[in-house]
């Protein structure tokens, strides 16, 4: 994975009325049980209640600021960013149940990012997961933390705790709670997903929370095969040098392997998630592009391979053995990681040659992100082909498919896989997902129903798009198994998503039975482009095509994973000569040392419709943006100008769109001050 949340602003599927649906697969939000609440921390009672520090900072009661009431914990003395308040909840949390944590969240004096965690051991072995991932928290106000967690594993210490990003100021904690609501049985009256889909297996992401209790039943009742969405990646298997480990992914593959299922092995080589000693040299400084780096980067690579892949062997057929490689925006396409540039290509030639050599039976695999955005498909394509010539074993292309409700069309995405048909490749969806959001400014308490069935619609094109190229597809793999666990809930911004088949409780959603039986949801206008009737052997893409997606996340694929928002594809339109009136609403939506996320929407408020747009202002702290999407920037000096996506460049009046970017900043990050659309003034919200 990881590949980020793909985002649009134009909504192509039309959703019929909720009342239109023939099936009800899950109890109503009336039905529900009350949440059973096991942990509150209100601080009313004048003590710090069982909290203490994780290091020798100060943990102290404080009536200085509240949540709610007059009490609070307040942490001072920090000189770590990990360090903060941590409470024992070993005799609290039972493994195998999903808890809803819940902290509030002020800094004393400063502004930084804020993570919610919790560390356990087992045998002495220390493992850290994270609930709720880096969230701007202010001294302006107080901010909520809140996620869900299910520990998988027996251990012998576990602890809640808070930390924070980049500084080690003082900040205080308030209303800290942990509940779960009971859960319902697995449903065994609906049929199972891998009996219904026979043209390829469908597969989930998981984690150890995946193969317990519930999870566990769902799982093994449902699909065929399995992805370890972060065990099997660089910081897990070895997190110093060649000392390797595989406590986080032992377990997956043993339960994977009683269950006969299949395992996908993710990944070998990635930018994200690799250990700094990895790109550390023999002199203790950064590696660059010099003979005895790249020597011993590459040492380092076939060293790592050798071992982990080895450690599976024919347990792991299938491998993504490198990940994320491509950067359209390169003239080469090729991203500028710390692998590319000091070995350049031959860190690629070198994991595929020897995971060839290790596992001779493997199916060995090159994966990306948006690799439905012709300019990326195209460099992808390009790739595989050179290297193939060369006679690099590559044997198939993992398409990743983070997309989401409004984005991409459905002959995007077959386009995508005919492109790679002439190389006689197979092709895999490796880490699907749907959102329900479509930019970074949604966040919705509850997943409104349009949504869920303008997913189930997604999700039965999407599908049967996939049954079409049965001989070319050959597997489908969900990057989750449930929405109580999903990499989207922190990324691109900290909200609640709800991307995949099951919801928190496990239950059959509208999009499972657009996988299953489309005929249980409502009728819908066909796909916004109809699927061709005959593939042809290639699709070549627009000259205009370019694209801009944002960095890995997580994430991961959960916690930590990677990620990428929709493409930006330029419009060949040009921009209406002026405006009559719009307003622009731009906001920070994230913030670390040195770096921050925005989110941008510009509102046609006048009365008649723009036809492409052009909307520019001006960075006053030296900002610069790095990546953005769902529209194509250009930078001068402080001068920035955003110009439309192929898709969203019309705004109807009273109409708007929104794009994201990630940027960097030194010492202060104002706001602009002014915006224009097609050269008129703006007003700012």
């Amino acid at each position: 994975m990881r590949a980020l949340a793909r985002l649009a602003v134009t909504t192509l599927l039309v959703a019929a009325p909720l009342a239109a649906i023939t099936i009800t697969t899950t109890a109503s939000a009336a039905e529900d049980p009350a949440p059973v609440t096991v942990l509150t921390s209100d601080f009313e009672d004048g003590t710090v209640q069982g909290w203490s520090g994780r290091s020798a900072e100060t943990i102290a009661h404080s009536t200085a600021v509240a949540h709610a009431g007059t009490g609070s914990l307040a942490v001072s003395g920090r000189t770590a960013t990990w360090q903060g308040p941590s409470l024992d909840v070993l005799g609290v949390f039972e493994k195998g149940t999903a808890y809803t944590i819940s902290a509030w969240v002020r800094m004393e004096s400063t502004s930084d990012n804020a993570r919610l965690s919790v560390e356990r051991r087992t045998g002495g072995v220390a493992a850290y997961d994270q609930v709720a991932g880096n969230t701007a928290v202010t001294s302006g106000g107080w901010v909520n933390l809140t996620g869900r967690y299910t520990l998988a594993t027996d251990v012998e210490f576990l602890r809640v705790y808070v930390e924070t990003a980049s500084t080690t100021g003082s900040f205080y904690i308030d209303d800290v709670t942990a509940s779960y609501v009971p859960a319902l049985p697995i449903q065994t009256d609906i049929p199972a997903v891998r009996d219904a889909v026979t043209a390829f297996p469908v597969g989930a992401a998981i984690t150890g929370a995946e193969i317990v209790g519930d999870h566990g039943l769902l799982l093994q009742r449902h699909f065929s095969s399995v992805t370890p969405g972060n065990a099997l990646k660089w910081d897990a298997t070895e997190p110093s040098e060649n000392t390797f480990s595989y406590a986080q992914a032992d377990p997956l593959i043993a339960f994977a392997k009683s269950n006969g299922l299949a395992i996908r092995g993710h990944t070998l080589v990635w930018h994200n998630q690799t250990p700094a000693w990895v790109f550390t040299g023999a002199d203790g400084q950064p590696m660059t592009a010099t003979a005895e780096d790249k020597a011993l980067l590459l040492a380092r690579l076939e060293n790592h391979i050798r071992n982990v892949a080895g450690h599976y062997g024919a347990s792991i057929a299938v491998w993504d053995v490198v990940n994320e490689v491509i950067d359209e925006n390169q003239s080469d396409g090729l991203r500028r990681s710390t692998w590319f540039t000091v070995a350049g290509l031959d860190y690629i030639r070198t994991a595929f040659r020897v995971a060839r050599e290790v596992l001779p039976d493997a199916k060995l695999f090159i994966n990306d992100y948006n690799t439905n955005v012709p300019a990326k498909r195209d460099k992808l394509y390009a790739l595989v082909a050179q290297l193939r010539s060369e006679g690099v074993p590559i044997d198939g292309v993992g398409h990743q498919m983070h997309i989401n409700v409004s984005w991409p069309t459905i002959a995007e995405s077959e386009a995508m896989i005919q492109k790679f048909i002439p190389l006689g490749v197979e092709q895999q969806i490796t880490e699907m997902d749907v959102s329900i959001y479509t930019s970074s400014g949604e966040n919705f308490p509850t997943p409104p129903a349009d949504r869920l069935l303008q997913q189930a619609y997604v999700y039965r094109d999407t599908f049967a798009l996939f049954r079409k190229y049965a001989a070319e597809i050959t597997s489908v793999t969900l990057w989750g198994l449930a929405d109580d666990n999903t990499w989207l809930d922190t990324f691109p911004v900290t909200r609640k998503d709800a991307p995949l088949l099951f919801d928190t409780r496990l239950q059959a959603k509208s999009a499972y039975w657009g996988v299953v039986d489309p005929s249980k949801i409502s009728a819908s206008p066909s796909p916004s482009v109809s699927v061709s009737s005959s593939p042809s052997s290639s699709v070549s893409p627009s000259a205009s095509a370019s694209a801009s997606v944002s960095p890995s996340a997580s994430v991961s694929s959960s916690p930590s994973v990677s990620s990428s928002p929709s493409p930006s594809v330029s419009s060949s339109a040009s921009p209406s000569p002026g405006v009559s009136g719009c307003a622009v609403t731009y906001r920070v939506t994230g913030s670390w040392s040195g770096g921050f996320q925005g989110d941008v929407k510009v509102a046609n408020t006048g009365s008649a419709a723009i036809n492409g747009w052009s909307l520019a202002w001006q960075f006053t702290g030296g900002q610069k943006i790095s990546q953005l999407w769902n529209a194509s920037v250009t930078q001068s000096g402080t001068a920035v100008t955003a110009t439309n996506a192929s898709w969203n460049g019309t705004l109807s009046p009273g109409g708007s769109a929104s794009f994201g970017f990630l940027g960097s900043w030194t010492s202060t990050n104002p706001a602009p001050a002014a915006f224009t659309l097609n050269g008129k003034a703006c007003t700012v919200l």
